[in-house]
């Protein structure tokens, strides 16, 4: 398959609430995906391509702070093709870490373990990423050349800017953008943490879970471009990578309506340039085959 018919969903969750019960779900709100979801029904749902590219690979994360989960992901990621990488969970303030990453890269489809993401977002802790036992717990993840899913609200930003800037050799990627709070359309102060951040080399970024910071059910691709020229601007489309966010997405219009904004989106780029954000990005930061692109300059 040539790099031009390549497309990386970086971004999605597969859950079975009866076998691993996933109580954010419960909130009120998810009531449409308080189900479960396979990756046969992510292949049922992304049937729109995205600049003539169809799905082909996924990067699948975890949802809840579970080893066991992250065990049920390897497997699945033996099982089924189409899942090229996956995001796990592992309790980085305990002393064992590394040992647990060990345990999970030796056992059943941890080839696939590529990076290791924990629900900061839920942290009531304004500092939780710089406390001493989950540094120690991030500098076992890149030791052991795994990558770090950054799982923030706007205003925890700051966090993950200090985590760039103490621990420089570990590979990261802001998930959703650091939630843009787009509905309440107060863009100023994340796109300034947003360009700190971007400062930062190691640092990439998934355009993704953005149709749920806006109104889900009147967002249109006026609401999300600010963001999207934000992101461009900061990051370049070589740090810049597709994610659906898929579930979850359905709460705002599904994976092939946010397949069209993407592509409205990337209006004005260069093929090249679409394959870095559609492919090579996410090809590189997670390891994927085939091999992405070279770097290119920004989009026009």
């Amino acid at each position: 398959m040539s790099d031009a018919q390549v497309l990386v969903d970086a971004h999605h969750h597969v859950w079975d609430p009866a076998a691993r019960p996933q109580p954010w779900l419960d909130e009120p709100g998810h009531e449409q995906i308080r189900r479960t979801f396979t990756p046969h029904d992510l292949r049922s749902a992304a049937t729109r391509p995205i600049a003539g590219r169809r799905l082909t690979s996924t990067v699948v994360v975890q949802c809840i702070a579970s080893l066991p989960e992250t065990r049920d992901l390897l497997s699945l990621a033996v099982s089924d093709p189409l899942i090229g990488a996956v995001v796990g969970w592992a309790d980085l303030t305990s002393p064992a870490i590394g040992d647990v990453l060990d345990a999970l890269r030796s056992g059943p489809g941890g080839r696939h373990l590529r990076a290791v993401r924990h629900v900061v977002q839920a942290e009531p802790d304004p500092h939780w990423l710089q406390r001493p036992d989950v540094e120690n717990g991030l500098r076992a993840v890149g030791e052991r050349g795994l990558g770090y899913d950054v799982l923030v609200r706007d205003h925890q930003l700051p966090q993950a800017i200090r985590l760039a800037e103490r621990i420089p050799e570990l590979p990261l990627v802001l998930d959703h953008a650091g939630k843009p709070p787009i509905a309440r359309y107060e863009l100023t102060d994340w796109a300034q943490r947003l360009r700190a951040l971007a400062r930062h080399p190691q640092v990439h970024c998934k355009v993704s879970g953005l149709v749920t910071e806006a109104d889900h059910h009147k967002w249109t691709i006026d609401d999300i471009r600010p963001v999207w020229d934000a992101l461009l601007t900061a990051f370049g489309p070589d740090r810049l990578m597709f994610g659906s966010d898929w579930p979850v997405c359905l709460l705002a219009g599904g994976w092939n309506r946010w397949a069209d904004a993407v592509e409205h989106l990337l209006d004005g780029c260069s093929p090249t340039e679409i394959h870095a954000v559609l492919a090579g990005t996410a090809t590189a930061f997670y390891r994927l085959t085939p091999a992405p692109t070279k770097e290119t300059p920004p989009c026009s």
